[in-house]
Parts: C-alpha cells; sequence; structure tokens
C-alpha cells in the first residue's frame, strides 16, 4: 500500500521493485561516455525500418522485449505498459503496444514521461492494484528535428544552447517484489513557466520547475541532500544545470557536488550536442544503463532522479505561447529481495 504523506509526496509502505532495465541507443550514443553500458547500439537509425517513425516503435519493441526477457517475463505477463514519446500521439508507444499485446496507457510529459511512467507504475505496483508493470519512453533525434523543428534536409544550423535529441530507449518492470532496486517515494511536480520560448534553449526553459520539484520535495520529506549519494536530474543540459544550481543557492539548497544531468552524461564535447542531451529517451537510457546498475551494485545506496520536461507543441509556440516545464521525483534505493 502507499501512505500519502504531506500532499503530493508518495512514500511507500512496501516500497515496488524495479525488477529488470534495459536500454537500447542509436551510433551517437554509442560513441558517447555511457556507449558500452547500454545493451544494444544500432548503427542504422531506421532499425531495419523504412522510416525513422518505425524505427523508432521499432527500437522502443526492442528495448521492452529486452527489459522482459531479463525479468524472465513475456508480455502476457505484464498487467500494463506505461510509454511515452516525443511523436505526435506518442504513436511510437501506441504502435509498440500494438505490437506486444499488453494493456497500455500512454504517457506524455515531454522529456519527464519517463519520471511520469515510473511514478504511476510505483503506484499501481506499490497498492497492490497491480503486480507487474512495465515502464518505457524514447525519443528520436531526426523524428524529434522533423516534427519540433526543422527537416534535417533543410541544414539549419543550430544554436550553441540547443541540445541533441537522443535516438535512444529506456524500458524497465515494476512489481511487488524481485529486483534490487527500489522505489521508496514518489513526487510529482507542478507546472511552472519562466516566460522562456526559445526552443532552442530548453536547459533554461525545464530548470525552474527542476528546482522547485527538488526544493518543495526537501521540505515535505523532511530529508537533505547529505541524504543521497545523487540527485539526478533528467536533461537540462550544461545550461539549464548551470541555472537549476543558482535557483536552488537563492532558496538555500547547495547540492554539495551531487548532481548530475542524464543530458550531460550521454555525449561528451567532442560529439558537438551543443548544451548536451535531451528527450524522453535521454534520461530513460542514461537510468537503465547507467544508475540503476550503480545502485544494483551497491556503489550508491540512496538517489533522486528527477526528469523534466517542455510541455509545448509546435502549434502554441507559433502561437506566441511561452514553455511551460515539469519534472517529477523519485527516490531510488538499493536493497531489494
Amino acid at each position: 500500500m502507499a501512505e500519502y504523506h504531506r500532499r503530493n509526496l508518495i512514500t511507500f509502505v512496501h516500497p515496488p521493485h524495479i525488477q529488470s532495465y534495459a536500454a537500447v541507443g542509436g551510433s551517437k550514443e554509442g560513441e558517447g561516455p555511457l556507449g558500452r553500458q547500454f545493451d544494444i547500439i544500432s548503427d542504422d537509425s531506421r532499425f531495419g525500418t523504412d522510416s525513422w517513425e518505425k524505427g523508432e516503435i521499432q527500437m522502443q519493441l526492442q528495448t521492452i522485449k529486452l527489459a522482459l526477457k531479463k525479468a524472465d517475463k513475456c508480455p502476457e505477463d505484464m498487467d500494463l505498459l506505461l510509454s511515452g514519446d516525443l511523436i505526435n500521439q506518442c504513436i511510437a508507444s501506441a504502435y509498440c503496444a500494438r505490437d506486444l499485446g499488453i494493456p497500455f496507457a500512454g504517457m506524455y510529459n515531454a522529456c519527464a514521461s519517463m519520471a511520469e511512467g515510473m511514478v504511476f507504475s510505483a503506484i499501481l505496483t506499490g497498492s497492490g492494484l497491480m503486480n507487474q508493470v512495465v515502464c518505457a519512453a524514447s525519443s528520436h533525434f531526426c523524428t524529434a528535428e522533423r516534427q519540433y523543428r526543422y527537416p534535417l534536409e533543410y541544414g539549419g544550423q543550430r544554436s550553441p544552447s540547443a541540445q541533441w535529441t537522443a535516438t535512444a530507449c529506456g524500458a524497465l518492470t515494476v512489481g511487488q517484489t524481485g529486483g534490487s532496486v527500489k522505489i521508496n517515494r514518489a513526487f510529482f511536480g507542478k507546472v511552472t513557466d519562466f516566460g522562456v520560448s526559445d526552443l532552442t534553449n530548453m536547459g533554461a526553459a525545464m530548470a525552474p520547475a527542476a528546482a522547485d520539484t527538488l526544493s518543495r520535495y526537501l521540505k515535505q520529506s523532511d530529508t537533505k541532500v547529505m541524504d543521497y549519494d545523487a540527485i539526478i536530474t533528467g536533461d537540462l543540459g550544461e545550461i539549464g544545470s548551470n541555472l537549476f544550481l543558482k535557483l536552488l543557492e537563492k532558496d538555500g539548497i547547495s547540492l554539495h557536488n551531487r548532481h548530475g544531468d542524464c543530458g550531460m552524461m550521454l555525449y561528451d564535447e567532442s560529439q558537438d550536442a551543443h548544451a548536451g542531451g535531451s528527450g524522453c529517451g535521454c534520461c530513460a537510457s542514461v537510468l537503465c544503463s547507467h544508475l540503476l546498475p550503480k545502485l544494483e551494485s551497491g556503489e550508491w545506496n540512496n538517489i533522486l532522479f528527477l526528469a523534466t520536461g517542455a510541455l509545448m507543441s509546435p502549434l502554441s509556440v507559433q502561437q506566441g505561447e511561452s514553455i511551460p516545464c515539469i519534472s517529477h521525483l523519485l527516490h531510488l534505493s538499493a536493497g531489494g529481495e
């Protein structure tokens, strides 16, 4: 069961377990610092299909199947699939669910979709309503560029503040028992708007959401920064991470070198990702390739995982709207069964 404590902070009396996880990426992700930690790296950006959109569907399908295989499960064992992506109407996730045949609930909080899915996975299994849930999120550089910015054929020059949408997917299974990583707490974020309207400066738009979520979580949970081995944001990149730290300092919070950002972990300076990585698959793949293994090995005991998402659409930006953002948080710990 789950215990609601101080508004939207959820503390699990019997914490659900992350039973298995998998990460799949493209060639650029394979060349990055975490490349060897991915389960599969594909040199084909279409993943054996004839379009980038179909390729993202195939990438998500491969990742979920691998996560299920690691848990010694099949699709029929799953009560629900929670997944999201950046393509209109989340078609990568929907078509993937069609092929898997698992009951499906689409998750969309932009780049925070993985955290959103994990929160609901934990609620459903931690409360005993469901036994087994699989959660995933994906993104693809080419599909995102075509939808949100310019077709690649246009050859537009990228701003220094721009981030590179990861061609990557992360998937994990969550259950009431099994697995060596637990989800102890979940915390929903509020939609914030810093007035940023520049599509090429997503880090600055999302940083206030992450700062607000972390600040409120620490107060409501009665915990301190030093209680955690690491505090990992989703994909703020270099610019957003610097702003995130400054906003927290104004609130009297110092992270004492415990902060890491998935968007800065996925690529290195030689890869010309500009301000870092982004996309639903960025934090999902870093979580499933790099963060969870550190907890499973005992290198870390407790971490906070804060995925961040920009909730705009091409239409809203074209109509002059600024970019509202969200950040959801999970407290993950080592020491399962």
